[in-house]
């Protein structure tokens, strides 16, 4: 009752205060007519499609409406070209709830500047040259704009590099986009609004946050977790498209100053690269070794923000300097054998008021235009400029983001591993457990100077499918370790299935824990998937040492004696009994077992416990 008393609070004092500050501020009837300026009633219409999109893929598609925390996302990921079910859906999925929330309240933050600068209502210069649909600001607002966000949305899938999942590369197209024409204001809504806004949902959903320190899962960094390449993908390509409307507008208007200043350009681009980590350039070493190339990152994004200015704020003016231009027009024209234009010489010599108003200076002046026209179309190099040079060198840095994915996308996964223990077979998906086995993402594509990654390992619950060309380490064993059980769903379009898997071992003193792992799917029986080596206790009882050995889902343990040559091995004893072997009594107290001769007791190991 409490919670939900504070949540109204929270409510009220937000939308209360919103409301007498409208009351009081006399900006507020501009602010909704710049709105309806260029959109339908004031309302992006788009943005509030697309964001409808992506939730009913969460809810229907990953089957989020029955387990609103555990939506299916292995089969909605980009896992190759061979796959397009998940080519398709990946920019419209997510992870979880949290990762949905994350994304469209970012997309609540920057899309609707993006669909601003669009606008609903197309120039009234063109509009007569536009078929009505194209021209309809309720078609643009409804069908073109959500139209464009899908196809975007593909081709980030396409050209993103590994198996990424989530709407957050359009976020970045979104951002991309709108910074060419507001950069302050886009700057504000991904760093500001989007971080109140987020303030306001978590106290909105937890009014009173109780935080406890509690061991955590060894995990990789959270810049490790961060789909970077597809981020910055996004980011060009709403770049791309920004710069190549903002020109065409350019041109329709006689080239007035439409684009901002060269400064806020650089600085917006600059702080939003920094805040949103596009320099965060990171790759896998072995184990739980991660390399992040902060350096570099940084010097890169400078550079690229530098570069991405000049495309939107530098003049046209010719790369090289009048001089050049024309030494590379003369020898062009010497090249050609003619030393000079055709057409100069006899209009040279008509001049003077006559010539004007005759009609062979008509038609000469006409002849002129065409001559220059030809002549400006065939300089080349002499006639290319400094934001047409700049906008060409952001083309390439896309064509090399998008391009560095299509090798790994165009892989073929081998399949399920090649590893002892039985596996889950649902449909066409292998589920199983593995320890050092090859990681079939990563392996074999890093960078040998700083990481000789062939022999990258994977180690825990490996999800894999020939069909749909996937193989995944959906459960780490470090994080199996930690949590003793977890699930796995898989599934497709209409249907899900869970596997379960859990652990159980023992802690020999001083040694290796010993266990074993189990597999099972929801209605069938549990099959042992996997168990580690024997492990001795690093204690000695009259001459004598205990191991721990796991045997066929049971534990044994092993009573070597000096002086004997056999071994003698006993059951494991359930809680609070014990058992005997080897001249030993050995007794389950608690989860701890003592081992007792002569009067002396010695723990030698303890039962695996988990935090999960």
């Amino acid at each position: 009752m409490l919670s939900v008393a504070l949540t109204l609070l929270v409510a009220v004092a937000i939308f209360g205060s919103l409301a007498v500050v409208s009351r009081l501020d006399d900006t507020d009837r501009r602010w909704r007519d710049i709105a309806r300026a260029r959109f339908v009633l004031g309302v992006p219409w788009g943005t509030l499609v697309v964001i409808a999109i992506v939730l009913t893929v969460y809810l229907f598609v990953q089957d989020g409406i029955s387990n609103l925390s555990d939506p299916v996302t292995i089969p909605y990921r980009a896992w190759s070209y061979f796959y397009p079910l998940g080519i398709l859906t990946s920019s419209f999925s997510h992870a979880s709830f949290g990762h949905l929330v994350g994304n469209l309240i970012a997309t609540v933050a920057v899309a609707p500047i993006a669909e601003y600068v669009w606008g609903h209502y197309p120039d009234e210069e063109i509009a007569e040259t536009l078929p009505w649909w194209r021209s309809n600001p309720w078609v643009r607002a409804l069908v073109l704009f959500p139209l464009a966000v899908i196809g975007i949305g593909i081709v980030t899938s396409l050209f993103a590099l590994g198996p990424v999942i989530g709407f957050s590369g359009l976020v970045f197209a979104f951002a991309g986009f709108a910074i060419v024409r507001y950069p302050i204001t886009t700057l504000i809504a991904t760093i500001g609004i989007q971080s109140a806004l987020v303030t306001v949902y978590n106290s909105l959903r937890s009014p009173v946050f109780v935080y406890a320190a509690e061991a955590s899962p060894p995990s990789a960094p959270s810049w490790a977790n961060v789909a970077i390449q597809g981020h910055a993908l996004g980011f060009f390509i709403g770049l791309v498209l920004g710069i190549a409307l903002l020109e065409r507008r350019r041109n329709r208007t006689g080239g007035s100053g439409v684009a901002p200043s060269a400064m806020r350009i650089w600085i917006a681009v600059l702080l939003y690269a920094f805040s949103k980590g596009l320099w965060q350039i990171y790759w896998f070493g072995e184990g739980n070794t991660y390399y992040l190339f902060r350096g570099p990152g940084v010097a890169l994004v400078a550079a690229l923000a530098l570069v991405i200015t000049l495309a939107i704020a530098a003049s046209n003016r010719p790369v090289l300097p009048d001089r050049f231009a024309t030494r590379i027009q003369r020898a062009r024209s010497s090249r050609d054998g003619a030393p000079g234009s055709p057409v100069d010489r006899p209009i040279d010599r008509l001049d003077g008021e006559e010539s004007a108003h005759s009609e062979a200076g008509v038609r000469f002046e006409r002849i002129r235009e065409l001559a220059s026209s030809f002549d400006a179309g065939s300089r080349g190099a002499g006639t290319l400029t400094r934001r047409g040079t700049a906008f060409v060198s952001v083309l390439l840095v896309l064509a090399v983001l998008g391009g560095v994915a299509i090798p790994l996308n165009l892989l073929v996964i081998e399949g399920a591993t090649d590893a002892d223990g039985p596996t889950v077979q649902i449909e066409d998906y292998t589920v199983q457990y593995a320890e050092g086995v090859e990681n079939e993402l990563v392996s074999g594509i890093g960078i040998d100077a700083i990481e000789d990654d062939a022999g990258l390992s994977g180690d825990g619950v490996i999800v894999s499918s020939d069909r749909r060309n996937l193989w995944m380490e959906a459960i780490t064993a470090a994080r199996l370790e930690f949590s003793g059980s977890e699930t796995v769903s898989v599934g497709g379009p209409g249907w899900r299935e869970t596997v379960h898997v859990e652990r159980a071992g023992w802690d020999p003193v001083g040694n290796d824990t010993v266990y074993q792992v189990w597999l099972w799917q929801d209605g069938t029986d549990r099959q042992l998937a996997y168990e580690s080596n024997a492990s001795r206790a690093d204690v000695r009882i009259d001459n004598s040492t205990v191991a721990i050995a796991p045997d066929e889902g049971e534990f044994l343990l092993e009573i070597d004696s000096d002086g004997d040559e056999s071994v003698s091995s006993v059951p494991v004893p359930e809680l609070n009994e014990s058992a005997v072997a080897g001249g030993l009594t050995v007794e389950n107290e608690d989860g701890t077992l003592y081992a007792e001769t002569a009067g002396t007791t010695v723990a030698v190991a303890h039962e695996e416990s988990y935090d999960g």
